[in-house]
């Protein structure tokens, strides 16, 4: 069984790796978060071994949907030590001509598009809206870009855009379980650093700072999504395992007619103490297959 803080277990194999500095200027970082995320990972194929062993899943303190607290037996795998990358996922686009279901007409809306994460405003209270043209290339709408912002994980995938681009690979998506163990490297703390949100009053994550949705203080450097691994690792290596993006896995949450809902796990840059409080590796949460936003990621581990 694997122990906290044993990062010696984790064989990290360092392939394409190199840091350089967040596309953030200091002026667009408080002070507080400058030495926690000076450094991110721009682009990395790295991925870390985790041999087998028994976690600890789930929790009996969070949500109901959380419970109960089980041990089960994982074999042993390799996981993405980041979300896969806008970079990643355009060389997997070129090669393959693939089209996302964003890029596709929607059923319901007859134009392509996505759900896009929008302040509410006295003309609208919803924050999840429809927008035509928001896809992989235009994660927050037509204007918005990735230009420029290679080391982003990619949103606005489905699931099954998701399992395209892992079998793509010759890997795949990672189980609910996978997920959970990867990401609690071994501790049995409340989040993956310890037992409160922020250690000396800083952000180990991106998340939501303030009222959500209408107040975003931005404490820890970011409105939307951060590159890859600007924030610690957790214990074995991987970077972004909370906050960020939701990550999808392979699990069914529950079968719906005509369309299956999978588990996402991890939270993303819109989980806030006031709400969504599922920057906790234990936390899940549903999601359409088909649905694609611009808060929803993945990434991938060893096929069997």
């Amino acid at each position: 069984m694997i122990k906290q803080g044993s990062v010696s277990v984790a064989m990290i194999i360092l392939a394409g790796l190199t840091i350089a500095g967040c596309d953030r200027g200091p002026r667009d970082i408080p002070e507080s978060q400058q030495t926690n995320i000076e450094r991110c990972l721009k682009y990395t194929s790295t991925v870390i071994s985790i041999p087998a062993g028994v976690a600890q899943i789930g929790s009996d303190q969070g949500y109901p949907e959380e419970r109960p607290v089980r041990s089960v037996e994982i074999a042993g795998f390799d996981m993405d030590v980041t979300e896969v990358t806008n970079a990643q996922f355009a060389k997997f686009v070129e090669e393959t001509d693939y089209v996302t279901a964003a890029e596709n007409i929607q059923p319901g809306f007859g134009v392509s598009g996505a759900a896009v994460f929008t302040p509410p405003d006295a003309s609208d209270p919803s924050w999840w809206r429809f927008v035509e043209g928001a896809n992989w290339r235009h994660p927050d709408g037509p204007e918005s870009s990735i230009e420029g912002r290679d080391a982003d994980p990619v949103v606005q995938v489905s699931y099954e855009d998701a399992k395209s681009y892992a079998e793509w690979a010759g890997r795949a998506l990672p189980t609910e379980m996978q997920w959970e163990y990867a990401a609690r490297a071994g501790s049995a703390t409340r989040y993956v650093w310890g037992d409160s949100r922020t250690i000396d009053g800083i952000e180990q994550a991106n998340t939501w700072q303030g009222a959500f949705p209408i107040e975003n203080t931005q404490d820890d450097g970011f409105l939307r999504r951060s590159p890859a691994g600007c924030f610690p690792p957790n214990e074995f290596g991987f970077y972004d395992m909370i906050g960020n993006v939701w990550e999808w896995t392979d699990t069914v949450y529950r079968q719906n007619e005509g369309e299956p809902v999978y588990v996402i796990k991890g939270g993303s840059f819109l989980c806030a103490e006031n709400y969504c409080r599922r920057y906790r590796p234990a936390a899940r949460q549903p999601q359409e297959a088909g649905f694609s936003t611009n808060h929803i990621g993945f990434r991938t581990v060893s096929a069997e």
